[in-house]
């Protein structure tokens, strides 16, 4: 099977695009400097070009506190490019993954989000996001909508690499304890995206299993790298009083309930930390 991926050079990409090749598929990989995906005629002719039979759409906007600065490019890359992905999906007859996010909920749930309960948006990134979902249903017609959780990598920024440098430099790391999602790793994502293929076209869930907070998130990190952090836990109000920009509403909770098998987050995050240490033995230095 022939597949077109966007945004193949991201985090999730990186991890996607092997993992789909070892699956058998041939892989087109595609990033902002040779597929521009605001652009609907460009897009269309490349689509018309290449025939794919399944496009992977990643590229996004994923400054979740930029986007409140900057609305109207989070919405042309998230809403708008979904739309043009899904129109040019439908003229060539293949089928479209739209990888969407816990954001397009409100938080207010304190069980599990399903894949039908209402979206609720409260940032502009979750909006334009979900915006993008419904570009995909009113457009396409074979679709998966894949949403996803806390999404870290090793190929990219993430929470872990960012309280591992914290934890080296900071006397004290406070670190939110009332938002509670599930942390998922790229690799799981990849390959929960790749078990939706056998499901009836939809909108799903794939996330890593069970739930935490952000604290807790950074104090299993800490113990399984056996780094005694001076770790403090602190409230999301706290945390935005002492930042000197404009911080987006994230959800209270949001965890996903799964649509496949997935690992239970501290397995994932073991791997994680097991394979980052693998690479740093490898080029003998830190990553």
């Amino acid at each position: 099977m022939k597949v077109l991926v966007t945004g193949a050079k991201g985090m999730l990409g990186r991890d996607l695009c092997p993992i789909f090749e070892d699956a058998g598929m041939f892989v087109i990989e595609t990033d902002k400097e040779n597929l521009d995906i605001t652009d609907e005629k460009a897009v269309e002719e490349f689509i018309t070009n290449v025939k794919p039979q399944m496009i992977v759409h990643l590229a996004a906007y994923t400054n979740v506190d930029g986007a409140e600065s900057d609305p109207e490019t989070a919405d042309l890359i998230n809403h708008k490019g979904a739309k043009n992905l899904a129109l040019a999906a439908k003229k060539a007859d293949a089928l479209l993954i739209y990888v969407s996010t816990d954001y397009v909920f409100d938080g207010l749930k304190t069980t599990p989000y399903l894949p039908n309960d209402p979206a609720n948006p409260q940032s502009v990134y979750g909006k334009t996001k979900f915006l993008g979902e419904e570009a995909v249903r009113q457009n396409a017609e074979k679709y998966y909508i894949a949403r996803t959780s806390w999404l870290y990598g090793i190929h990219g920024k993430n929470f872990i690499e960012t309280m591992l440098n914290l934890a080296a430099h900071e006397k004290e790391l406070k670190v939110v304890n009332d938002q509670t999602g599930s942390p998922t790793y790229t690799v799981d994502l990849a390959l929960g995206i790749l078990k939706l293929l056998n499901k009836p076209f939809g909108t799903y869930h794939v996330s890593g299993e069970g739930e935490t907070t952000w604290y807790d998130f950074a104090r299993e990190i800490f113990a399984l790298e056996g780094i005694e952090a001076n770790l403090a836990p602190t409230s999301t109000e706290d945390y935005v009083k002492n930042q000197n920009k404009k911080i987006a509403q994230r959800p209270k909770y949001s965890t996903l309930q799964n649509s496949v098998p997935m690992r239970d987050w501290k397995e994932a995050l073991k791997s994680y930390l097991e394979y980052r240490k693998s690479l740093e033995q490898t080029s003998g230095g830190t990553l």
